[in-house]
C-alpha cells in the first residue's frame, strides 16, 4: 500500500467500497438511441471501475425479431456450444444462429458467442406459460451443461457483457451498430467475488436487467428465499439476487413495480407507523410476507425491461444516484457530469429520496416532484 492510500484510509484497509459506475438512457417516445450515448457516459466514469467487468443492456434492439427470444450464449469449449444446441433443438424452434460479430483485438482470452433466435416448439406449445418455460430453460444450461452460459434471453432486447472496461466491452461487440430506445451500462470495481465473464453486470433474466453499484449484505437469505421458488443463483455475485427477486415479484406475483421497490427497499419500521393507515398496513404485511427479499447493505441499482427503467437506491443513500430529463429522455447515473457529457441541456435534474424508486415509462417522463409510495398503494390494498 503506498503512503497516498495511507492517507486516504486511516484503516490501512485495501478494499475499495464506493467503486463501480451505473448508468442508463431511455427515450420515452421510444425512439431509437445510438449505443455511443450510453458508451460516452459510462467511459466517463472510468476512475469508479478497476477494468473487471464491464457490460451494457439494450431494449428495442431487435425489432425485426421481436417475436423471437434472443438467446445471447457464451462458450469456453466446442463441446459446451455442440451440448447446448442439441439441448436447444430439443426444446426451441431456432429460427436463426449465428456468431455474434466481435472485434477479437478489443479484449483477449474471450469466450465464444453465439446468438439464437428462438421460439418455444409447436408441439410444447401446451405450456401453461411460456415466459416461465425460457426461465427454466436459463436455468437449466446455466447449471447442467458444462462450458456453456445464457447471459440474455429476452424479446427484442440483449445484454452484452465481459472483462474489461465497458469501452472495452462495447469495442469487442463492437456496439456502435446497434441502436435501442433503453440502455442500461457498468462498470465494475469487484470487491468479494470474482472478475469473470458471467460474473459482470448487467445479470438478466428474461428481459429483467439489472446493473448495481453497492454491496447486498444480505445475499445469503435472498438466496435461500428464491431457491425455494426455483430460483439457482450461480454466477458468483451478489447482483444476482436482484434480477430474480424482481422476476419473483413483478412477473410471478404480479405486484406493481413500484411496490416491489418497498419490498426490495423497505422503510423502516419506524417509517411505516408514520404513513397512512393504508400505507403502514401494505408495508407491514410486504415486510412480513417477503421479509427473506429485502436488501441490505449500501446500494443502488437501475432496473430495466422492455418499455420501463427504474432507479432505485438503500434506504439510507449510501450510494449516489442522480436523476435528470431532456424531453423525452430520461437519465439515471452515479454521477451528474456523464450525463451532462452526453445532455448538456436539461429540463429537470434531482437526486431521489433514499428508497423511493424512479421509474421512467414509455410515454411517461418522471419528474422531481413525484412521490412515493403512489396510485399503485391503492392498486394493491383494493
Amino acid at each position: 500500500m503506498n503512503n497516498t492510500t495511507q492517507l486516504n484510509n486511516r484503516y490501512r484497509d485495501d478494499k475499495v467500497i464506493d467503486g463501480c459506475s451505473i448508468f442508463g438512457v431511455m427515450d420515452t417516445s421510444g425512439a431509437a438511441i445510438p449505443a455511443d450515448v450510453a458508451i460516452r457516459a459510462i467511459d466517463l466514469m472510468r476512475d469508479r471501475d478497476n477494468g473487471l467487468g464491464g457490460g451494457f443492456a439494450a431494449y428495442g434492439l431487435y425489432p425485426e425479431r421481436q417475436d423471437k427470444y434472443a438467446f445471447h450464449v457464451m462458450y469456453t469449449s466446442r463441446q459446451g456450444q455442440r451440448d447446448t444446441e442439441e439441448w436447444l433443438a430439443e426444446w426451441f424452434t431456432i429460427a436463426q444462429s449465428e456468431p455474434m460479430e466481435t472485434d477479437p483485438t478489443a479484449i483477449p482470452n474471450h469466450p465464444m458467442m453465439q446468438r439464437y433466435f428462438a421460439s418455444v416448439r409447436s408441439d410444447r406449445l401446451g405450456v401453461a406459460d411460456q415466459e416461465q418455460y425460457v426461465a427454466d430453460s436459463t436455468m437449466y444450461i446455466n447449471t447442467h451443461i458444462a462450458d456453456s452460459l445464457v447471459f440474455s434471453a429476452g424479446k427484442n432486447m440483449g445484454v452484452f457483457k465481459g472483462v474489461g472496461h465497458p469501452f472495452d466491452v462495447a469495442r469487442f461487440f463492437r456496439l456502435e451498430r446497434y441502436s435501442g430506445y433503453l440502455w442500461t451500462a457498468h462498470g465494475r470495481f469487484p470487491t468479494n467475488t470474482p472478475g469473470w465473464w458471467g460474473g459482470a453486470h448487467p445479470f438478466s433474466l428474461l428481459d429483467w436487467t439489472v446493473v448495481h453499484n453497492g454491496e447486498i449484505s444480505s445475499y445469503g437469505i435472498n438466496k435461500r428465499t428464491l431457491e425455494q421458488y426455483g430460483y439457482v443463483c450461480t454466477l458468483q455475485t451478489d447482483t444476482e439476487v436482484v434480477a430474480y427477486a424482481v422476476d419473483l415479484l413483478v412477473r410471478r406475483h404480479s405486484l406493481p413495480i413500484g411496490i416491489a421497490a418497498g419490498v426490495l427497499a423497505a422503510p423502516f419500521w419506524s417509517d411505516a407507523l408514520l404513513m397512512e393507515a393504508t400505507n403502514a398496513h401494505l408495508m407491514k404485511a410486504l415486510r412480513i410476507t417477503y421479509s427473506g427479499l429485502l436488501l441490505n447493505g449500501p446500494f443502488t441499482v437501475i432496473i430495466a425491461r422492455g418499455g420501463e427503467m427504474i432507479g432505485l437506491t438503500d434506504r439510507i443513500r449510501l450510494r449516489p444516484l442522480v436523476v435528470a430529463s431532456h424531453g423525452t429522455r430520461v437519465f439515471l447515473s452515479s454521477e451528474e457530469s456523464a450525463i451532462r457529457f452526453v445532455s448538456p441541456d436539461l429540463d429537470d435534474t434531482w437526486i431521489p429520496v433514499g428508497g423511493h424508486p424512479v421509474v421512467a415509462r414509455l410515454g411517461h417522463v418522471p419528474t422531481s416532484e413525484e412521490q412515493w409510495p403512489s396510485s399503485e398503494v391503492s392498486c394493491v390494498a383494493d
